[in-house]
């Protein structure tokens, strides 16, 4: 199990080490898909990579605590890749809408790994 935290606490170093940029607020739509609601704050970790070549997906919750609680792991397939997702402070009710959201059409589903 000494590698399972060794991940979070890596995480949590990125994460600490980063500027978050939301580039989503809650309440906005998502830039191509004007239907799309973000119910939860959405952005990215500045100078950061991921597999689509932007920065690392966050979500950014409302919990008083600032912790790195959970990752969604996502396959796209209609961008026909892969990528984990930080949720940051979220609650129960915020990591569930976020798992839904991950899995609401045929062509995204995700799975979430709480801490």
């Amino acid at each position: 199990m000494k590698y399972k935290n060794d991940f979070w606490t890596a995480l949590d170093e990125l994460v600490y080490n980063s500027e978050i940029i939301i580039d989503r607020p809650k309440g906005s739509a998502h830039p191509k898909y004007p239907d799309f609601i973000y119910k939860v704050d959405y952005g990215y970790l500045k100078n950061t990579s991921s597999m689509d070549g932007d920065g690392i997906d966050v979500w950014v919750g409302t919990a008083n605590e600032k912790i790195v609680d959970a990752i969604v792991v996502v396959v796209d397939l209609i961008k026909r890749d892969s990528e984990i997702k930080i949720l940051l402070s979220c609650t129960a009710e915020e990591k569930n809408i976020i798992y839904q959201t991950s899995n609401e059409t045929p062509y995204m589903k995700g799975i979430l790994i709480n801490r």
